[in-house]
């Protein structure tokens, strides 16, 4: 009787033990169409998959991975709170799951950071930031602990890069605190080299993550390393199909607009997927609404309102108003304006930078110079020689109040810099800096920091590092985490 039991309970903790390790780690072809349905924003078809995979193949933990993407892309892209008040709760029983999977797979820390990382995003998103850093931390340890485990396992090192590049991009009199509270380190050209690792990886492999290797590759470059056309050579890959996949044709207009190629983005956005098939992406129309005021379109305004009047989310709101009051004024209403104006005041949320400028501008109640908006929105388009054109024609003594003294000579010097007029742009840039270095506006921060990229690009390495000093040094009332931060990399280079 004793040897009986004995066996009986032998038998039951193998089964209990096995029935603990029995989830395994397997991008199956079901699981990868699953993936790619998500990435696309068809989230409905991916949830089907879904469903069809725990039938099929009931201990792959993969589903439990993909299905992470599907809540967390639809809180991302929709932005509303009642979503994700529900679906955030999915993250620690997804957790729970993945940690009953095989621990001897590459995928079993990999996975349970990506969940983290995912979720850190919309915690950061909707307000949460203690929790979003938390996660972020615990994720990044895990990645170091799997990355030892399994150097040559890309996916990790896809997401170990891009935590590396960001960590590095902090400037070093915030680092010491995030290293001394949470461990977490890194520079930007580690991360950078961890990534093109991945990227040559994928050239020659069947990498189920490539187009995510691609797109993190192409904003690093964009937005911590100010490469911008290599950033567009790196999302203009015919692997990438915007008329396809809504994230593409996202992430592909994103860099159009930011690299002057502001008639390929409206090209893209005009022709990106559309249906039920597809998870609403109302900021696209916004997307497209910018671009096509940029260009001066008289329709931009139809895109703009569309996407004020039918988001339900919690950003971009305000600014979309801003611009729709900038688009009357151009055309000169004033009337008008102050109509957008008000609704810029009190709707949506200030959260993010560009709807607490709008709100700013609403509250003071003072209007752009129309003559200096127009030349800043061709110049954020990337038609540099019509904003040229455009202001050429003007000098201080055309503008009655400092702030547009100070816009012009700024305005100016980025034009210049843009039609690679060096000499002129140098001394526009200075003039800024001069009158409004003890103002709180950042065009003499931003002024120093583009000086410091055209003489590092010049490889006058002294000056560089002198002006991206400067840079740090001031602090604007807006966009000085960005700007700073950019800063931060170029001294990093200069060294």
């Amino acid at each position: 009787m004793t040897a009986l039991r004995a066996l009986f309970t032998t038998v039951f903790f193998m089964g209990v033990f096995v029935s603990k390790a029995s989830g395994y780690f397997d991008f199956s072809p079901l699981a990868r169409s699953a993936y790619e349905k998500a990435m696309a924003l068809r989230l409905s078809e991916a949830s089907v998959l879904i469903a069809q995979l725990r039938k099929s193949e009931p201990d792959n933990l993969m589903a439990y991975y993909v299905d992470n993407y599907i809540d967390c892309l639809r809180v991302f892209v929709g932005e509303e709170k009642a979503d994700y008040d529900q679906l955030s709760k999915n993250e620690s029983k997804r957790l729970e799951i993945l940690r009953e999977g095989d621990n001897s797979s590459p995928y079993y820390l990999f996975t349970q950071a990506q969940v983290r990382l995912l979720w850190a995003m919309n915690k950061a998103k909707f307000g949460d930031y203690l929790s979003a850093f938390n996660a972020t931390s615990t994720a990044f340890e895990q990645l170091e602990k799997n990355q030892k485990k399994f150097p040559e396992f890309m996916p990790n090192k896809m997401s170990l890069g891009v935590l590396h590049a960001v960590v590095g991009s902090i400037p070093d009199n915030y680092k010491w605190g995030l290293k001394l509270v949470s461990g977490m380190n890194g520079t930007v050209s580690q991360g950078q080299k961890e990534i093109e690792e991945v990227i040559r990886y994928a050239k020659t492999n069947d990498f189920v993550f490539e187009q995510e290797a691609i797109v993190m590759y192409a904003f690093l470059m964009l937005h911590l390393n100010n490469q911008n056309e290599s950033a567009w050579s790196v999302v203009n890959n015919p692997k990438l199909k915007p008329k396809e996949n809504l994230l593409a044709a996202f992430a592909l207009a994103n860099v159009a607009m930011r690299t002057g190629r502001n008639d390929k983005a409206i090209d893209i956005l005009q022709n990106r997927p559309t249906g039920a098939a597809y998870f609403p992406f109302l900021y696209l129309d916004y997307m497209l609404g910018l671009a096509k005021m940029y260009r001066g379109d008289g329709d931009a305004d139809a895109y703009l309102k569309k996407f004020a009047l039918q988001f339900k989310g919690r950003n971009y709101i305000k600014e979309a108003y801003q611009r729709l009051a900038w688009q009357d004024l151009l055309r000169g209403s004033w009337k008008d304006y102050k109509g957008w104006m008000l609704s810029a005041q009190t709707m949506g949320r200030a959260d993010v930078g560009g709807d607490k400028n709008a709100l700013k501008e609403a509250k003071l109640g003072i209007a752009p110079d129309p003559t200096l908006l127009r030349a800043r929105l061709y110049f954020d388009g990337g038609y540099f020689q019509k904003a040229y054109d455009f202001l050429k024609t003007k000098n201080e003594s055309s503008f009655s109040e400092l702030s547009h003294k100070l816009e012009y000579y700024y305005r100016m010097g980025r034009i210049t810099q843009m039609l690679k007029k060096s000499t002129e742009a140098i001394t526009y840039y200075d003039k800024a800096i001069e009158i409004g270095k003890e103002t709180k506006f950042y065009y003499a921060c931003n002024a120093a920091l583009q000086l410091g990229l055209m003489y590092e690009a010049s490889a006058q390495n002294t000056k560089a590092r002198d002006y991206y000093k400067l840079c740090l040094a001031l602090n604007p009332d807006d966009h000085a985490d960005a700007l700073h931060a950019k800063a931060k990399s170029g001294l990093n280079r200069v060294k």
